[in-house]
Parts: structure tokens; sequence; C-alpha cells
């Protein structure tokens, strides 16, 4: 438990994890919590202050969600966001009232300039609104702080009990302020000291892990060599270094060199007893023939589980099984609004504790995938593995669209490690979220020499994103396409053609499959 943090009471709002990012960026630690929460869940963190989030419900609805009463008994500072400044008005007795156009976009916000939560902001700057209901009278002791040309009551403070609320969402980066006025709240008037880093992380994580493995037994983890699973090998060996084993499982359908890479930075640098599984052709035997993508997905995971197992088995006294869950997938899986629809499968080990009748370890659970990175760094990891894009589980079987063949794979390493290192070369890569080639199932007319070919497509992809939740398509210079393009036709055999993929997540997502 961390005290003197801040919790965010989860009302559905598409931004909250952006509230959470911005406030773990300021050194401050938050959690997102179900905004119906029981009031001693959310005293479970010893919180200094509240956040009260936005959402998509009317404060009128039957089944709004609505926050546990005794919240606003807490003698604490409180932030109310768009939804969450309705409730605040609504539970201190002010009005909220609906039927007024919903109002979605930029608005300039006049604020008195005299408010501690507006200190350092000039009036007239851009906030961003998503709101159908509004509030139209404050509650008592509150005052009316700013205002749009639509919107008579932007915002409202109790300034002596430190309650305040927003109508607009400073979590975003389309208001301009938002940074500011949420710095204001926490440091200003909340007097929260920024203590949330990566070196307290790593001290109190290692006390942890070792906390919990005093009754004796050792732990496993299955290692992919990506940034997640890296981390999480490093941290346990330097909690428990004599009773860790990654296991690390090659199953034929890695990029150029991984394995290689993964050997290098574990076994050979960190000392770590890594154990290595080559697995290809089991893999690749199961999947002869098959084209469905979410067949691949599930075929993957079935002989990975078998092949893990089995290696687990040869280690002695095994009773923890270590995964890299990061904060995100602990608040879909808790979030007001439920888990979000399946897309696709996830290949990962969730289905080992099960089986293998072993405790389950996740040290990353409280981080944001950039938290992840920073605490890579801190504890020695090499800056190409910690900053590396993320890769699919099931590897490159969903970048080849169809049914995978060792000439494929061949084709597709090639092209993709010319792709990746081009970024390298010319420091575009992490301006990117993630990159790669896929290799699609077609055959196109083209000329080599004076020759007349039918060749292969590779398509090009390349995204910028935050946490993958959403992804915008990375604007590539033409001139390096051209030359990434030049590079794979002229020194991979079989691809004749190179297309460049501008799609969004959403409508598509960022795999091909």
């Amino acid at each position: 438990m961390i005290s003197g943090g801040v919790a965010i009471l989860d009302f559905g709002s598409q931004y909250n994890q952006l509230i959470a990012r911005r406030i773990r960026e300021m050194g401050v630690y938050c959690e997102l919590i179900p905004g119906n929460a029981s009031l001693s869940e959310i005293l479970r963190i010893n919180p200094a202050a509240i956040i009260l989030s936005g959402g998509p419900s009317s404060v009128y609805d039957e089944n709004s969600p609505q926050p546990d009463p005794g919240v606003f008994q807490l003698e604490l500072p409180m932030l109310g966001i768009c939804y969450g400044m309705q409730l605040l008005a609504l539970h201190e007795n002010g009005k909220v009232e609906g039927g007024h156009v919903r109002e979605y976009g930029p608005a300039e916000l006049y604020h008195e300039q005299n408010i501690d939560i507006f200190r350092g902001v000039g009036t007239g700057l851009q906030a961003w609104m998503s709101h159908g209901d509004r509030v139209v009278k404050v509650p008592d002791g509150y005052s009316h702080i700013a205002s749009t040309e639509s919107l008579p009551i932007a915002a409202m403070a109790d300034v002596t009990r430190k309650r305040y609320g927003v109508q607009f969402h400073p979590e975003v980066n389309h208001t301009e302020f938002g940074e500011k006025l949420l710095r204001n709240f926490i440091f200003g008037i909340c007097g929260i000291s920024p203590k949330w880093n990566m070196k307290t992380f790593r001290k109190n994580s290692i006390e942890k892990i070792r906390n919990k493995l005093t009754g004796g037994g050792n732990v496993i983890l299955g290692l992919s060599g990506g940034v997640d699973s890296s981390v999480v090998a490093a941290l346990l060996h330097e909690a428990v270094p004599d009773r860790f084993t990654p296991i690390f499982v090659d199953n034929g359908l890695l990029r150029m060199g991984e394995k290689e890479s993964v050997v290098e930075t574990f076994r050979d640098h960190f000392r770590m007893p890594l154990k290595v599984i080559d697995g290809a052709d089991e893999f690749l035997t199961a999947l002869s023939g098959v084209t469905d993508p979410e067949k691949k997905r599930k075929i993957i995971g079935r002989v990975f589980i078998e092949l893990f197992e089995k290696a687990a088995s040869e280690i002695e006294n095994v009773t923890h099984l270590a995964q890299g869950t990061l904060y995100p997938d602990v608040i879909e899986s808790v979030s007001f609004r439920g888990p979000s629809a399946t897309i696709k499968s996830h290949h990962n080990v969730g289905g080992l504790p099960e089986r293998m009748n072993l405790k389950l370890l996740e040290p990353l659970r409280e981080l944001f995938k950039d938290e992840v990175r920073d605490l890579g760094r801190e504890l020695g990891l090499p800056e190409n593995m910690v900053s590396r894009h993320p890769f699919p589980g099931p590897g490159l079987a969903v970048r080849i669209l169809g049914a995978i063949i060792p000439e494929d794979l061949d084709i597709l390493r090639k092209a993709d490690r010319i792709f990746i290192d081009y970024l390298l070369e010319n420091d575009l890569y992490n301006e990117i979220w993630q990159a790669f080639a896929v290799l699609l199932p077609v055959r196109t007319v083209g000329v080599m020499g004076d020759e007349r070919t039918y060749d292969r497509v590779i398509a090009l992809r390349a995204v910028t994103s935050t946490d993958a939740m959403t992804a915008d398509w990375y604007r590539m210079p033409p001139e390096h396409l051209a030359r990434i393009s030049s590079s794979i036709v002229n020194n991979v055999n079989g691809v004749s053609r190179i297309v460049y993929d501008i799609s969004s997540k959403p409508p598509g997502t960022i795999e091909w499959e």
C-alpha cells in the first residue's frame, strides 16, 4: 500500500486512464477504483485526495453509477471532472439539469483570477468539453468560478473545504492548461509530495517479492524477450536470484536474431539460469495448413502451455508463476464498465496457474507501460530492449496472412529486419509506438531487370499511440518510404511490391490478424 496518493473514482469515461497517467507523471501515486466501490475499498490506499472522474451517464439515470455516500463525508480535497462535477453538485445539494444541447469539443474558458486551482493559468484558453447535463446551481458554500460562452457554470469551488468541480477535461491534451490545473490541485491544494518513482518502486517490489516467498519455493517466468517479461525477469533476478528460473520458448515464429538476443542478455550478461526450449517443429507442425487467425492463436497458446509445463516440471520445488500483468490490464478487469468485448484471443500464460497449481506473482501490476520502461532502465536492462516496440505473443504467425510455411517466415523476417533497422538508423524508431511488416497472401505482377515477375506483397505498418487502446498511422515521410521499399525489394527474394498501411485504430486494429 502506498500512502499519500490519489484515489480516482472511475465512472466510465474514456479518458480515465489519462487522469491516472498525468498524476503518475507528476511523481504521485494514484489508483483507478470503480466509482461505486465501498468506502473501505477506497480507503485501502490511504488517499490524500479524491478525484471523481467523468462518465457517459446522466446523474439522474435510474442505473447511473453513484459513489458510496461516505465519500462525501471524508475531510479530503476533492476534484470532480465532468460527470464527477455533476455528482459533487448533486450530493452537496446543488442542481444538475439535462435537456441541453450536448457540447463536445473545444471551448474558450473564462475564470476568476484569484482562485488557487487556476493559479498561473491565463483566461480565455481552450478547454475540452464532453457533456450533455450541466450544473445550473452550485451547492451552498460553493462559488461559480469559470464559464464559457455557452456554459454559465463551467467550474465551481468550495475553497474552504478544498472541493472543486470542472465541467471540462483537464487530463486531455486539448485542454491547453490541463496539466497546470492538475498540478495546482495535487501540489498546491492537496499538498501531496512527489514520492512515486521507479527507484522507490524497485526497492519496495523487491521487499514484497521476498516476503511472498518467505515460505520457500521457487518462481518461474515465461520470458518472451519483450519489455514486460524482461523487466519482470530482471526484478526477480535481483530479488531472489537463487530461486528464479526464466523459461524461453522458441516457437519458430520469432523475428530475426530474437533468440540470440535473449540468450545474450539474460544468460550471458545477467547470468540467469535461463532455460531455452526449442519448440519450432512442434509449433509449425501444429499450424500446418491453418489459415484462420483465431485458430492460429489458440493452437499457439495450447502448444506453448504444453512445452512450458513440461519445462517447468523439470525444475524442483516451483511454487510461484510470475507474469508481466500491467496496470491497464488490471483497470480493464475491474472497470465500472466491465471488461471490453473480446476482439481477439491473447496469447498469455493465464491458464497455467490452474493447470499447475502455482501461486501468481505479478510485480508490475501497478505500472503503466512507460513506467515499466523506466523500471527496466533502473534495473540495468539495455536500452534497445527497454525501448523496443511491442511484439505479439503469436509472433509472425499473425503477420503472415494465410498458412504458415518456413519459406514465408524467412521472407517476412528479412523484410521486417530491413524495415526496423532503417527506422533505427534514421532516428525514426522512437517516434513510433509499433512498426512491423506483414506478408500478404497475394502475388502481383512486377518487373525485375528484363524479366516479368509474379511475386509477393509486403505491407508496412507503423503507428503512434500511448497505450495501444487507440492508435494513429505514422506519417512516414515519402523519401523514407521510397528507400525502405527499394531496400526490401532489392534484398528479399520473392517480394516485388511494398504497400503502406494508413489505417487508424479504430476502425482497424494495430495487427492485421
